[in-house]
């Protein structure tokens, strides 16, 4: 009982978690040994007294529960069944009411709520420790039917991607941001996509859910050592970020800013935030509720998606900042990726990517081809995210590969002078790099990145 209080009151901000099909005690097994210490499982009020069990178990060795119930009916009454069962908390996961989610949230108090709702109904800005959203893509390259992949605006291989949404949506403030999408129905996903997925949330500091799809749950239940193998990378991929927390102190690297808001379409994927990153141009998203001077500090352009939304002080601020030299693009009327947007949207229609097209030009004659905090070769299958230290000593540099093989060859010019450099992957332990100079600043080469690869630059 002790123990189930401890996870009641503990810190939902360090919880990992992961969806769990079974309510057998043997199944935690699976856990030992890896970062994961939160499972959600859905609710039945029929298995109360296996849930119960299975509960126990569970906060002996440190691992929360969390009950999740869907819409349909009134979900007050199960949420109290489940605390009385001794689960830790509840999820409401679907699109419930604000009314109906505080009602809830009442009735199981101290126990905690986390809500994983449509993107649109997501509380940001919120003092919610947890938000969480249900709703993703399925990170990785799109193939068209003759097995090439598509091209984004830039002529290279388009990436489908939550990370802009996400790094948005943690923009609105401090809370820990959950993307609990499911793998896609009916297919059997590789150990890389896993790893995509993963990768694809914590480079810009959100947490994905881990789900993992019926055939791997199949053979892992069953003991198959294939699954076994699969979900020993899986959790050591979760291990590599998770053993580097202290990376979420740092914060996005900001010489060109986009002030974009939720009328904006800024948490539609697909939008301004993925084009830009699928340049590897760092940037830096500022909801215009928080426009003030000290966000754009270090900032030296900057694009303002929807000028007419803006408050005078708001824009006065944008006023303030390109009176100091900075550089502004101001987008017409008809630019706002959000125009018409539906609620339960998550990426643009083919209306609002024919726009996005239209304006890529001038997002892109902007940025030109200078270096704007870091630049990187032979990364047509990644995706990255730069961020910088409190004090400005130090940077770091996520890569994500979305392809299923491994590139080599990857060089990093970061602007500034570096002294050292170091490789961490979740293959292999920290290895130091050699540092050159460049005209930009300071060059590093990778020999091979597999899923994912961060260099931390001092």
């Amino acid at each position: 009982m002790l123990l189930a209080l401890f996870l009641t009151l503990a810190v939902p901000t360090d919880w990992v978690p992961a969806r769990w099909q079974w309510l057998e005690t043997k199944t935690l097994e699976l856990l030992k040994g890896t970062p994961v210490n939160c499972l959600l499982i859905d609710w039945d009020s029929r298995q109360r007294v296996q849930a119960a069990v299975f509960a126990g178990a569970a906060a002996e060795q440190g691992i929360a529960t969390l009950a999740v119930i869907r819409p349909g009916g009134d979900p007050s009454e199960p949420a109290r069944d489940a605390i009385r069962a001794k689960l830790t908390g509840v999820v409401l996961e679907g699109d419930f009411s604000p009314e109906v989610a505080q009602r809830v949230k009442a009735s199981v108090a101290p126990a905690p709520l986390i809500e994983l709702t449509m993107r649109s109904r997501m509380a940001l800005g919120s003092d919610a420790p947890v938000l969480g959203t249900y709703q993703g893509v399925w990170p990785g390259i799109p193939l068209m039917e003759d097995g090439a992949a598509k091209a984004g605006p830039s002529g290279s291989p388009w990436i489908n991607t939550n990370a802009g949404f996400l790094r948005a949506a943690r923009a609105f403030g401090s809370s820990v941001i959950w993307i609990a999408n499911l793998p896609p129905p009916k297919t059997v996903i590789a150990g890389e996509n896993y790893a995509q997925v993963i990768g694809d949330a914590e480079m810009v500091g959100a947490r994905w859910v881990i789900a993992l799809d019926d055939d791997l749950a199949r053979r892992l239940h069953a003991n198959d050592k294939a699954a076994r193998e699969q979900w020993v990378r899986i959790t050591r991929q979760l291990d590599f970020y998770e053993s580097h927390r202290d990376w979420h102190s740092f914060r996005p690297y900001g010489k060109l800013a986009v002030v974009q808001g939720l009328k904006d379409g800024v948490l539609l994927s697909g939008g301004i935030l993925d084009m830009i990153g699928a340049r590897h141009t760092p940037v830096l998203l500022v909801p215009p509720e928080r426009l003030r001077p000290e966000m754009l500090t270090g900032a030296t352009m900057a694009v303002d998606v929807d000028a007419q939304s803006l408050t005078p002080e708001q824009r006065e601020v944008l006023k303030a900042f390109t009176r100091a030299g900075g550089t502004l693009l101001t987008g017409p009327s008809d630019w706002k990726e959000g125009a018409a947007t539906q609620p339960d949207q998550i990426t643009l229609d083919d209306k609002q990517t024919k726009r996005l097209d239209d304006v890529w030009h001038d997002i892109n004659s902007m940025i030109g081809r200078g270096n704007l905090g870091v630049r990187l070769f032979n990364v047509s299958s990644m995706l990255s995210n730069l961020l910088v230290s409190s004090d400005g000593k130090q940077e770091l540099v996520h890569l994500v590969n979305y392809s299923n093989y491994p590139v080599e060859s990857v060089t990093v010019h970061a602007l500034g002078e570096f002294h050292h450099a170091y490789l961490y992957t979740p293959e292999a332990p920290e290895k130091k790099l050699e540092v050159y100079k460049v005209d930009e600043g300071t060059g590093i080469d990778i020999d091979r990145v597999n899923t994912s690869a961060t260099v931390r630059l001092e």
